[in-house]
Formats: C-alpha cells, sequence, structure tokens
C-alpha cells in the first residue's frame, strides 16, 4: 500500500482514534498542493487541515484472542467514515492514520486486516498504522523535536527527533530548520552533536518512558494519585503517620465506610480506572493539606522524570502535558512545571496544540503529501 498519491488528487484524509474510552473517526480537508495549502510537512510543520467532521462512540474496540479485533472495528468504523465523507462532499482518501491503544502488543488482527479492507472500502493506497502514544505525539507537538507525556488514568512519555533533522544539539549549534531527504534519519546528528557525548538517540528516533501498568509504573499518573490518596486516608483511618483527614473525608464521601473499601475495590476488574477516579479529591484537597500536596509534588517529580528520561538534548525540543489528568489545573501543574524546568532547563514547556484525532489527522495529512517524519517504528509507527 505504499503507492504514490499524486499531490494534486490528495482532498481529503481519515484520522481513526481507538482508546480505552472509545472510538472516534474524523475526516477533514488535508494540505493540497498549491496556495496556502500547497507545502508538504516537515519536522517544523504544524498540523494542517480544515476543522474536520467527527463521529465518536464510547464503546472501545472489541479485544480477543488475536488483540483488538479488526472486524468488530471495521464494522463500527467503516459507515461512520463512509458518512463523513459523503457530508465533506469527499472524492477521494489521500492517508489513513489509525491510532490504537495496544497497537504495539494487540495491533496483530489489524495489521492483518485493514490495509486490504481500508483500500477495498475508499481506494486509499496510503496507511499508517499508529500507537496512541504516536498520534498523542502528533496531536501535541505535529513533528516537531521534543517530548510528550500522556497522562490520564495512566502515563506514558514518548520523545521523538523527526526524520531529517537538522539543529543546534545541548547549545552547540543553531537550528537550522532544515529538513534532509525523505526517509534519512536525523538521529545520528543528535547522538554524535551532543555536549557530553549524549547517544541515546544513535539507535532510532523514539524513546519511551513508563507506561508499564498500575502494577509496575504509570508513575504520577491518576491511578498512581488515587491509590496514594486512598491510602493516605486509611493511614488516617487507622491512626497512622502520614494520614490525612481531609482525604478520609472524601473517601467516605465517595465509597462510603472507610473499612469497605476493599471490599468494594478488590474485586473491579476496572481497579486503575476505580483508582484514577480519586485523583481529583487529591487534587481539591493540596490547597489545604500537606498530605495530598506532597502526593501530587510526589507526582509531578516521577512526570519530569518521565519526559527527561526521552527528551532528546536539542534547543528547539519542546515538552507537552496530555490527557485528561492535567485537566486537575494549578495544584498539579504547577509543580509539573517546577520540576520540568529544573530538570530540562534548555526545553519550552508548551501547551498541547491537540489530542491523540488530530494527531491522527496529522500522521494522515503529512503521509499524503509525502511528508511524514515521524520516525518509523515496527511497534510504534508503520506504514504500510
Amino acid at each position: 500500500m505504499g503507492d504514490t498519491v499524486p499531490g494534486d488528487a490528495v482532498t481529503h484524509v481519515l484520522g481513526i482514534d481507538s482508546g480505552g474510552s472509545g472510538v472516534r473517526v474524523a475526516v477533514a480537508r488535508a494540505v493540497a498542493p498549491g496556495g496556502s495549502a500547497g507545502q508538504p510537512p516537515t519536522w517544523s510543520s504544524a498540523p494542517t487541515w480544515s476543522s474536520p467532521l467527527i463521529w465518536c462512540s464510547s464503546t472501545p474496540a472489541a479485544v480477543g484472542d488475536r488483540g483488538i479485533d479488526a472486524e468488530s472495528l471495521l464494522a463500527r468504523v467503516l459507515p461512520a467514515a463512509q458518512e463523513l465523507l459523503s457530508e465533506a462532499g469527499a472524492r477521494r482518501l489521500g492517508a489513513v492514520c489509525v491510532g490504537a491503544a495496544g497497537m504495539a502488543t494487540l495491533g496483530d488482527d489489524l495489521r492483518a486486516r485493514l490495509p486490504d479492507a481500508l483500500a477495498d472500502a475508499f481506494g486509499v493506497r496510503r496507511l499508517a498504522l499508529a500507537a496512541d502514544a504516536v498520534t498523542a505525539y502528533a496531536g501535541a507537538l505535529g513533528q516537531r523535536p521534543g517530548a510528550v507525556v500522556a497522562a490520564g488514568t495512566g502515563l506514558i512519555a514518548l520523545g521523538a527527533v523527526p526524520e531529517g533533522f537538522v539543529g543546534g544539539l545541548n547549545g552547540t549549534g543553531g537550528d537550522s530548520g532544515v529538513p534532509g531527504a525523505h526517509g534519512a534519519s536525523g538521529t545520528d546528528a543528535s547522538a554524535t552533536g551532543a555536549s557530553g557525548g549524549d547517544t541515546r538517540w544513535a539507535a532510532g528516533g523514539w524513546r519511551r518512558a513508563d507506561g508499564w501498568g498500575h502494577l509496575l509504573g504509570d508513575c504520577g499518573g491518576g491511578a498512581w494519585i488515587g491509590r496514594a490518596g486512598l491510602e493516605a486516608a486509611m493511614r488516617a483511618y487507622d491512626g497512622r503517620e502520614g494520614g490525612s483527614k481531609p482525604l478520609l473525608a472524601r473517601l467516605e464521601a465517595m465509597f462510603g465506610p472507610a473499612a469497605g473499601l476493599p471490599g468494594q475495590l478488590y474485586p473491579r476488574p476496572d481497579r486503575p480506572a476505580v483508582l484514577a477516579s480519586f485523583a481529583p479529591e487529591v487534587g481539591r484537597c493540596a490547597d489545604e493539606d500537606p498530605v495530598a500536596e506532597a502526593i501530587l509534588r510526589a507526582a509531578a517529580r516521577h512526570i519530569a522524570e518521565a519526559a527527561e528520561a526521552v527528551c532528546p538534548r536539542l534547543e528547539s525540543s519542546e515538552v507537552a502535558l496530555t490527557g485528561g489528568l492535567f485537566r486537575m489545573g494549578a495544584p498539579l501543574l504547577t509543580p509539573v512545571r517546577e520540576e520540568l524546568s529544573a530538570r530540562l532547563p534548555g526545553a519550552g514547556i508548551t501547551e498541547a496544540a491537540g489530542d491523540p484525532l488530530d494527531g491522527a489527522l496529522c500522521v494522515a495529512a503529512a503521509l499524503a503529501s509525502d511528508g511524514l517524519r515521524l520516525p518509523r517504528d515496527p511497534a510504534l509507527l508503520s506504514i504500510v
């Protein structure tokens, strides 16, 4: 499916976001040749497309013996996409990007069936299959170098150096903003030019930190904060050191008597989500409760550590925060920004430009115009 689509034929792109909270489909008019839409995206390009038409479902994709079930996903996505394309007046698709939670480990059925199914349905010859962390990155930073921390119930950080990037490293040179030839990796430049011999980017264009689930990691995420808050509440219930009476009151308001919480929590298959549901209560208590404040400061350190682990040491690197956890606002964002400034003083801290669905459209628009610069990776971003 790697045939080049003539630039003057590219009018619309399709983005699909399949996550734990549901499935979304978007159609938008993409970058087109000539006039304001005539330049292919490069590493420095901002995502460029018209306001998308969007279809949403709150039902997540089914998971079976082969991982994410392609047949059930296609049964929902194809009719929705057909309707959106008709509404948009689209004559053809230039490219499609499917971003899915679990693509790396549960995406075998998607990789096997989506290319032919989408080609048959829409005649599309360019398809990107991406992990949701990649579409979160593209939604937040486009194709610029840097790091994105995506935090909701869990937490993952992803860093990237776009293919063909040429720029200053650790203050060693100016950012030229000149992309190299398509397909040439810019990671060798970042490895060899870094002050102090930083070789972290020698082996590839992506770096990941955390995202290991609530039992092994996701440190600083919603479930982590909620669990820490509930532990502090139970310590107060027992009369142990480190307890928080304000958090105990919040626990009892949400779950009833504290002694009954284990019986409610442990049998639940959605324990991470239940733990994460208490994170906003920690945020509400932080202004007046030093224990809650300390939990959020510890979370901020974990978040900054993850960003530091993946952020390329480039003069132009940016760090963006995305995901529902950061809607907590100042109680979490203030210590996070302080920690990031201390650990990554040369990086710009920026607001995420968009969400994973925007990222899927960004990848599709760049792919359609032969301007995709985000690094290919068998597990994270494959082009078929």
